[in-house]
Protein backbone atom coordinates (compact mmCIF):
# COMPACT_ATOMS: atom_id res chain seq x y z
CA UNK A 1 0.00 0.00 0.00
CA UNK A 2 1.34 3.51 -0.84
CA UNK A 3 1.85 6.15 1.51
CA UNK A 4 2.44 9.45 -0.12
CA UNK A 5 3.25 13.22 1.33
CA UNK A 6 1.51 16.14 -0.80
CA UNK A 7 3.27 19.21 -0.67
CA UNK A 8 0.75 22.12 -1.88
CA UNK A 9 -2.31 20.21 -1.00
CA UNK A 10 -4.76 22.83 -1.44
CA UNK A 11 -3.50 23.83 -3.98
CA UNK A 12 -4.92 23.37 -7.52
CA UNK A 13 -3.81 20.11 -8.19
CA UNK A 14 -2.97 19.16 -4.75
CA UNK A 15 -6.72 19.71 -3.45
CA UNK A 16 -8.41 16.93 -5.91
CA UNK A 17 -4.97 15.43 -6.11
CA UNK A 18 -5.40 14.75 -2.53
CA UNK A 19 -9.37 13.43 -2.50
CA UNK A 20 -8.27 10.99 -5.81
CA UNK A 21 -5.37 9.66 -4.01
CA UNK A 22 -7.26 8.76 -0.15
CA UNK A 23 -10.21 7.39 -2.84
CA UNK A 24 -7.54 4.74 -4.42
CA UNK A 25 -4.91 4.42 -1.29
CA UNK A 26 -7.10 4.78 2.00
CA UNK A 27 -7.27 8.29 3.75
CA UNK A 28 -5.26 7.44 6.45
CA UNK A 29 -2.08 6.99 3.79
CA UNK A 30 -1.98 9.96 2.11
CA UNK A 31 -0.84 13.06 3.64
CA UNK A 32 -2.02 16.35 2.82
CA UNK A 33 0.44 19.41 3.86
CA UNK A 34 0.47 23.32 2.72
CA UNK A 35 1.63 26.18 4.08
CA UNK A 36 -1.38 27.17 5.67
CA UNK A 37 -4.34 24.61 7.81
CA UNK A 38 -7.48 23.95 6.68
CA UNK A 39 -9.64 22.31 9.12
CA UNK A 40 -11.63 20.57 6.72
CA UNK A 41 -9.13 18.88 5.34
CA UNK A 42 -7.63 17.99 9.10
CA UNK A 43 -10.70 16.41 8.91
CA UNK A 44 -10.73 14.20 5.94
CA UNK A 45 -6.78 12.80 6.55
CA UNK A 46 -3.54 13.51 8.18
CA UNK A 47 -2.97 16.81 7.58
CA UNK A 48 0.57 18.62 8.21
CA UNK A 49 1.32 22.37 8.27
CA UNK A 50 4.13 22.43 6.34
CA UNK A 51 6.82 25.72 4.92
CA UNK A 52 8.97 23.61 2.18
CA UNK A 53 11.49 25.87 2.48
CA UNK A 54 12.54 24.32 5.73
CA UNK A 55 14.38 20.80 5.05
CA UNK A 56 14.49 19.76 8.39
CA UNK A 57 10.25 19.98 8.47
CA UNK A 58 9.88 18.50 5.64
CA UNK A 59 12.28 15.80 6.47
CA UNK A 60 10.57 15.02 10.02
CA UNK A 61 7.33 15.06 8.49
CA UNK A 62 8.13 12.11 5.56
CA UNK A 63 9.66 9.98 8.48
CA UNK A 64 6.66 10.47 11.48
CA UNK A 65 4.67 9.10 8.78
CA UNK A 66 7.13 6.76 6.91
CA UNK A 67 5.97 7.79 3.74
CA UNK A 68 7.33 6.25 0.66
CA UNK A 69 6.48 8.88 -1.62
CA UNK A 70 6.57 12.20 -2.03
CA UNK A 71 4.48 14.64 -4.42
CA UNK A 72 5.91 17.83 -4.35
CA UNK A 73 3.33 20.95 -5.62
CA UNK A 74 4.21 23.48 -3.75
CA UNK A 75 5.33 26.71 -6.05
CA UNK A 76 4.28 30.01 -7.32
CA UNK A 77 2.92 30.06 -10.81
CA UNK A 78 4.05 32.09 -13.63
CA UNK A 79 2.32 35.07 -13.64
CA UNK A 80 3.08 35.61 -9.97
CA UNK A 81 6.84 34.44 -10.30
CA UNK A 82 7.13 37.04 -13.08
CA UNK A 83 5.80 39.84 -10.07
CA UNK A 84 7.81 38.33 -7.60
CA UNK A 85 10.92 36.27 -9.03
CA UNK A 86 13.23 36.64 -6.01
CA UNK A 87 10.71 34.60 -3.58
CA UNK A 88 10.00 32.53 -6.82
CA UNK A 89 13.07 31.32 -7.05
CA UNK A 90 13.51 30.56 -3.15
CA UNK A 91 10.39 28.57 -3.25
CA UNK A 92 10.00 27.30 -6.44
CA UNK A 93 13.64 25.69 -6.06
CA UNK A 94 14.72 25.69 -2.56
CA UNK A 95 11.63 23.49 -1.63
CA UNK A 96 12.60 21.25 -4.51
CA UNK A 97 15.81 20.55 -3.71
CA UNK A 98 14.57 20.18 0.11
CA UNK A 99 12.01 17.56 -1.28
CA UNK A 100 14.86 15.54 -3.33
CA UNK A 101 16.86 15.97 -0.84
CA UNK A 102 14.31 14.10 1.78
CA UNK A 103 13.49 11.27 -1.08
CA UNK A 104 17.12 10.87 -1.40
CA UNK A 105 17.95 10.45 2.54
CA UNK A 106 14.83 8.08 3.08
CA UNK A 107 14.83 6.20 -0.34
CA UNK A 108 11.55 7.54 -1.60
CA UNK A 109 9.88 7.97 -4.29
CA UNK A 110 9.26 11.49 -5.78
CA UNK A 111 6.95 13.20 -8.02
CA UNK A 112 6.95 17.04 -9.66
CA UNK A 113 5.55 18.92 -12.19
CA UNK A 114 6.76 20.90 -14.74
CA UNK A 115 5.01 22.68 -17.27
CA UNK A 116 4.81 24.03 -20.58
CA UNK A 117 6.55 27.13 -18.84
CA UNK A 118 9.94 25.85 -19.17
CA UNK A 119 9.69 25.99 -23.06
CA UNK A 120 10.59 29.49 -24.86
CA UNK A 121 10.14 31.77 -27.99
CA UNK A 122 12.44 29.52 -30.13
CA UNK A 123 10.84 26.42 -29.06
CA UNK A 124 9.22 25.03 -31.85
CA UNK A 125 5.53 26.23 -31.26
CA UNK A 126 3.49 23.51 -33.68
CA UNK A 127 3.75 20.09 -31.71
CA UNK A 128 6.27 20.76 -29.62
CA UNK A 129 8.67 17.93 -29.36
CA UNK A 130 9.48 16.20 -26.26
CA UNK A 131 13.41 16.77 -26.85
CA UNK A 132 13.45 20.56 -27.94
CA UNK A 133 15.15 23.61 -27.28
CA UNK A 134 14.68 25.59 -24.04
CA UNK A 135 15.08 28.56 -23.10
CA UNK A 136 12.44 30.58 -21.36
CA UNK A 137 11.72 34.05 -20.61
CA UNK A 138 10.21 34.24 -17.54
CA UNK A 139 11.42 33.42 -14.09
CA UNK A 140 8.74 30.47 -13.34
CA UNK A 141 10.45 28.94 -16.98
CA UNK A 142 13.69 29.31 -15.54
CA UNK A 143 12.52 27.53 -12.14
CA UNK A 144 10.75 24.74 -14.52
CA UNK A 145 13.93 23.79 -16.37
CA UNK A 146 16.35 23.73 -14.04
CA UNK A 147 13.78 21.60 -11.59
CA UNK A 148 13.70 18.88 -14.50
CA UNK A 149 17.46 18.98 -14.45
CA UNK A 150 17.74 18.71 -10.93
CA UNK A 151 15.55 15.74 -11.37
CA UNK A 152 17.30 14.15 -13.79
CA UNK A 153 20.50 15.15 -11.14
CA UNK A 154 19.10 13.01 -8.61
CA UNK A 155 17.76 10.45 -10.46
CA UNK A 156 21.38 9.89 -12.40
CA UNK A 157 23.34 10.49 -9.60
CA UNK A 158 21.56 9.20 -6.34
CA UNK A 159 19.09 6.58 -8.07
CA UNK A 160 16.23 8.64 -6.63
CA UNK A 161 13.13 7.44 -8.69
CA UNK A 162 12.16 10.50 -10.11
CA UNK A 163 8.75 11.48 -12.04
CA UNK A 164 7.25 14.01 -13.40
CA UNK A 165 5.16 15.80 -16.52
CA UNK A 166 5.01 19.10 -17.99
CA UNK A 167 1.82 20.24 -17.93
CA UNK A 168 -0.41 22.83 -20.00
CA UNK A 169 -2.48 24.80 -18.22
CA UNK A 170 -4.96 22.91 -15.99
CA UNK A 171 -8.45 24.13 -15.74
CA UNK A 172 -10.83 23.04 -12.26
CA UNK A 173 -14.33 24.09 -11.13
CA UNK A 174 -13.07 23.13 -7.65
CA UNK A 175 -10.43 26.10 -6.49
CA UNK A 176 -9.99 29.58 -7.86
CA UNK A 177 -7.68 30.56 -9.97
CA UNK A 178 -4.19 31.11 -8.70
CA UNK A 179 -1.72 33.40 -10.77
CA UNK A 180 -1.03 31.46 -13.66
CA UNK A 181 -1.37 32.97 -17.36
CA UNK A 182 -3.62 30.49 -18.63
CA UNK A 183 -6.27 30.80 -15.37
CA UNK A 184 -8.86 32.64 -17.90
CA UNK A 185 -9.85 29.45 -19.16
CA UNK A 186 -10.87 28.71 -15.83
CA UNK A 187 -12.42 32.57 -14.86
CA UNK A 188 -14.54 32.46 -18.35
CA UNK A 189 -16.42 29.94 -16.65
CA UNK A 190 -17.81 31.64 -13.83
CA UNK A 191 -17.93 34.87 -15.48
CA UNK A 192 -20.51 33.35 -18.35
CA UNK A 193 -22.51 31.92 -15.11
CA UNK A 194 -22.76 35.16 -13.41
CA UNK A 195 -22.56 37.77 -15.95
CA UNK A 196 -23.35 36.09 -19.30
CA UNK A 197 -20.07 37.72 -20.52
CA UNK A 198 -16.42 37.90 -20.11
CA UNK A 199 -13.42 40.12 -20.61
CA UNK A 200 -10.18 38.34 -21.81
CA UNK A 201 -6.77 39.64 -20.52
CA UNK A 202 -5.05 36.67 -23.33
CA UNK A 203 -5.26 37.74 -27.14
CA UNK A 204 -7.58 36.46 -29.66
CA UNK A 205 -5.73 33.56 -31.75
CA UNK A 206 -3.79 32.69 -28.53
CA UNK A 207 -3.15 29.11 -28.42
CA UNK A 208 -2.24 27.35 -25.53
CA UNK A 209 -2.22 23.68 -24.47
CA UNK A 210 -4.69 22.90 -21.54
CA UNK A 211 -6.30 19.78 -19.60
CA UNK A 212 -8.94 19.70 -17.52
CA UNK A 213 -8.10 18.77 -13.46
CA UNK A 214 -9.65 14.85 -13.71
CA UNK A 215 -7.53 14.11 -16.41
CA UNK A 216 -4.19 16.11 -14.69
CA UNK A 217 -4.71 13.80 -11.42
CA UNK A 218 -4.85 10.67 -13.02
CA UNK A 219 -1.82 11.49 -15.22
CA UNK A 220 0.20 11.50 -11.98
CA UNK A 221 -1.14 8.05 -10.84
CA UNK A 222 -0.79 6.92 -14.42
CA UNK A 223 2.92 7.86 -14.62
CA UNK A 224 3.88 7.06 -10.82
CA UNK A 225 1.94 3.39 -10.80
CA UNK A 226 4.10 2.79 -14.64
CA UNK A 227 6.62 0.41 -14.67
CA UNK A 228 10.08 2.42 -13.89
CA UNK A 229 12.31 0.19 -16.88
CA UNK A 230 9.56 1.45 -19.74
CA UNK A 231 10.61 4.95 -18.55
CA UNK A 232 13.47 6.97 -21.00
CA UNK A 233 12.51 10.35 -20.12
CA UNK A 234 11.07 10.20 -16.20
CA UNK A 235 11.25 13.97 -14.91
CA UNK A 236 9.78 16.14 -18.52
CA UNK A 237 7.21 14.19 -20.35
CA UNK A 238 5.06 16.06 -22.50
CA UNK A 239 1.28 15.98 -21.58
CA UNK A 240 -1.63 17.80 -23.60
CA UNK A 241 -5.13 17.35 -23.94
CA UNK A 242 -6.70 20.23 -26.04
CA UNK A 243 -4.92 23.42 -27.62
CA UNK A 244 -7.03 26.66 -27.46
CA UNK A 245 -7.47 30.24 -27.94
CA UNK A 246 -9.77 31.98 -25.48
CA UNK A 247 -12.61 32.22 -28.77
CA UNK A 248 -12.37 28.74 -28.62
CA UNK A 249 -13.79 28.47 -25.38
CA UNK A 250 -16.06 30.84 -26.38
CA UNK A 251 -18.02 29.28 -28.86
CA UNK A 252 -18.70 26.02 -26.88
CA UNK A 253 -19.94 28.09 -23.88
CA UNK A 254 -22.46 30.05 -26.27
CA UNK A 255 -23.33 26.16 -26.92
CA UNK A 256 -25.06 26.52 -23.68
CA UNK A 257 -25.24 29.77 -22.97
CA UNK A 258 -25.70 31.40 -26.27
CA UNK A 259 -26.31 35.08 -24.99
CA UNK A 260 -22.39 34.65 -23.73
CA UNK A 261 -20.29 37.61 -25.05
CA UNK A 262 -16.41 37.91 -24.71
CA UNK A 263 -14.42 40.91 -24.92
CA UNK A 264 -10.28 41.67 -24.71
CA UNK A 265 -8.25 43.54 -22.30
CA UNK A 266 -5.25 41.82 -22.98
CA UNK A 267 -2.64 42.05 -20.36
CA UNK A 268 0.74 42.87 -21.72
CA UNK A 269 2.77 40.77 -19.08
CA UNK A 270 0.45 37.67 -19.10
CA UNK A 271 0.19 38.11 -23.12
CA UNK A 272 4.02 37.70 -23.61
CA UNK A 273 4.42 34.82 -21.07
CA UNK A 274 1.74 33.18 -23.28
CA UNK A 275 3.05 33.89 -26.56
CA UNK A 276 6.73 32.59 -25.19
CA UNK A 277 5.14 29.09 -24.76
CA UNK A 278 3.76 26.13 -27.77
CA UNK A 279 0.30 26.26 -29.79
CA UNK A 280 0.50 22.45 -29.00
CA UNK A 281 2.67 19.58 -28.09
CA UNK A 282 3.69 16.46 -28.62
CA UNK A 283 2.63 13.93 -25.90
CA UNK A 284 4.12 10.96 -27.98
CA UNK A 285 6.64 9.99 -25.65
CA UNK A 286 3.89 9.68 -22.51
CA UNK A 287 2.06 7.44 -24.93
CA UNK A 288 4.84 5.28 -25.52
CA UNK A 289 6.28 4.84 -22.22
CA UNK A 290 3.62 4.91 -19.80
CA UNK A 291 0.32 5.04 -21.80
CA UNK A 292 -0.81 8.51 -21.28
CA UNK A 293 -4.20 9.08 -22.56
CA UNK A 294 -7.30 11.62 -21.36
CA UNK A 295 -10.74 11.49 -21.45
CA UNK A 296 -11.97 15.04 -21.71
CA UNK A 297 -12.41 17.43 -24.81
CA UNK A 298 -13.35 20.94 -25.03
CA UNK A 299 -16.63 20.12 -25.70
CA UNK A 300 -16.60 17.64 -22.69
CA UNK A 301 -14.59 19.97 -20.53
CA UNK A 302 -17.28 22.77 -20.89
CA UNK A 303 -20.56 20.85 -20.39
CA UNK A 304 -19.10 19.30 -17.03
CA UNK A 305 -17.65 22.89 -16.10
CA UNK A 306 -20.89 24.68 -16.28
CA UNK A 307 -22.59 22.19 -14.78
CA UNK A 308 -20.12 21.46 -11.69
CA UNK A 309 -20.04 25.56 -11.05
CA UNK A 310 -23.85 25.88 -11.58
CA UNK A 311 -24.27 23.81 -8.81
CA UNK A 312 -21.56 25.44 -6.52
CA UNK A 313 -23.25 28.57 -7.13
CA UNK A 314 -26.55 27.45 -6.25
CA UNK A 315 -25.33 25.62 -3.16
CA UNK A 316 -23.53 29.15 -2.07
CA UNK A 317 -26.61 30.84 -2.53
CA UNK A 318 -28.22 28.17 -0.36
CA UNK A 319 -25.93 28.55 2.46
CA UNK A 320 -26.10 32.16 2.63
Amino acid sequence: MKKILVTGALGQIGSELVTTLRERYGASNIIGSDIRSNQAEMEKGPFEVLDVTNADEMFEIAKKYEVDTIMHLAALLSAKAEAMPKKAWDLNMGGLVNGLEVARELELQFFTPSSIGAFGPLTPKDNTPQDTIQRPTTMYGVNKVAGELLCDYYYHRFGVDTRGVRYPGLISYLTPPGGGTTDYAVEIYYKAIKNKAYTSYIAENTYMDMMYMPDAVNAIIQLMEADSSRLEHRNAFNISAISAAPEDFMYEIQKHIPEFKMSYDVDPIRQKIAESWPNSIDSSAAKKEWDFKVEYDIAKMTKEMLEKITAKELKKCSLE
